[in-house]
């Protein structure tokens, strides 16, 4: 299921002046490859499955770049994220870049273990964390903590984003706030996209539905914001079973569910480039154009 990508004029003049072509792109990018809902062994051999797939996609586009990273949106294992669950099945394939994964947990995660102790055994990162990647400020934010450690998370978030003030910021969790997938989309991260629409950050991203989709910027409760909004990519296409769309959000620029795939990101130094990468096909199902574009930094 697919709803196009809506037109958008970049050079509007609705006041009758001429519009100023936007400032180029600036700096080397840093590349990011990003999914979630990953490995799931139930059916079939790991060397056969979806995440076998997108674990090959990724491995050919990282070959020479040292400049690239991995983020992992959560959900690494189906059905429950026990720990032999990342050793058959998640290892031999998204393993094969742990080394630059920068990962996030997802709800099945915690499904084995109410500890999460195949997924932080495996990754060794604490509940939320921040690096640098490139000239981006990035953050990993856990969406499936209970309520008093929300509290705390929102708490560092709010610290970390005061002490790390960079033109550029990306936050990545599984739940996403927006989705029109099949899982309604809970408020929990609310706050957190509060706090990042007020420091100025430019993208989500988000896993949960296993699906594609892109919103235009937005505040946290909903409303486009052009200047200073935030923009959500839901990619839960990294290799789980493909789900419907149910719930068709506002302000949702670009829905597909026909393939697995990965979102590459560009980040520049004033800027951001983006790609949805569907594994090859075999001709058999029709798939759209691969979703691509651009935007600015606040």
């Amino acid at each position: 299921m697919f709803a196009p990508l809506l037109a958008a004029c970049a050079l509007c003049a609705c006041s009758g002046t001429p519009a100023t072509a936007p400032s180029p792109l600036t700096g080397a990018p840093y590349t990011v490859y990003a999914a979630g809902d990953i490995a799931d062994c139930r059916q079939r051999p790991w060397q056969m499955t979806g995440a076998a797939q997108t674990a090959e996609l990724i491995a050919g586009e990282l070959a020479g770049r040292r400049d690239a990273a991995v983020l992992s949106l959560g959900d690494h294992t189906y059905p429950v994220g026990l720990p032999a669950e990342f050793d058959t099945c998640y290892a031999p394939t998204w393993g094969r870049f742990k080394e630059r994964t920068y990962p996030t947990p997802g709800n099945h995660e915690y499904y084995g273990s109410k500890a999460a102790n195949g997924y932080f055994g495996y990754f060794g990162r604490p509940d939320y964390y921040s690096v640098g990647l490139g000239a981006w400020h990035v953050i990993s934010l856990n969406s499936h903590l209970p309520p008093a450690r929300l509290e705390e998370q929102l708490a560092w978030l709010k610290d970390d984003l005061a002490r790390h003030p960079r033109p550029c910021t990306l936050a990545f969790w599984h739940a996403p706030l927006y989705s029109s997938g099949g899982h309604r989309a809970p408020k929990t991260m609310q706050p957190a996209w509060q706090a990042l629409h007020e420091a100025g950050a430019e993208l989500v991203l988000s896993g949960h539905d296993h699906d594609y989709e892109r919103f235009a910027p937005q505040d946290a409760n909903g409303r486009v914001d052009e200047a200073r909004g935030v923009r959500q990519f839901v990619v839960g296409t990294g290799g789980a079973f493909l789900t419907p769309f149910f719930y068709f959000m506002a302000h949702s620029e670009m829905r597909d569910n026909s393939s697995h795939g990965v979102l590459r990101l560009q980040l520049y130094d004033n800027g951001y480039q983006w790609q949805y990468l569907p594994v090859p096909d075999d001709g058999s199902v029709q798939r759209p154009a691969p979703d691509s574009g651009g935007g600015r930094c606040h």
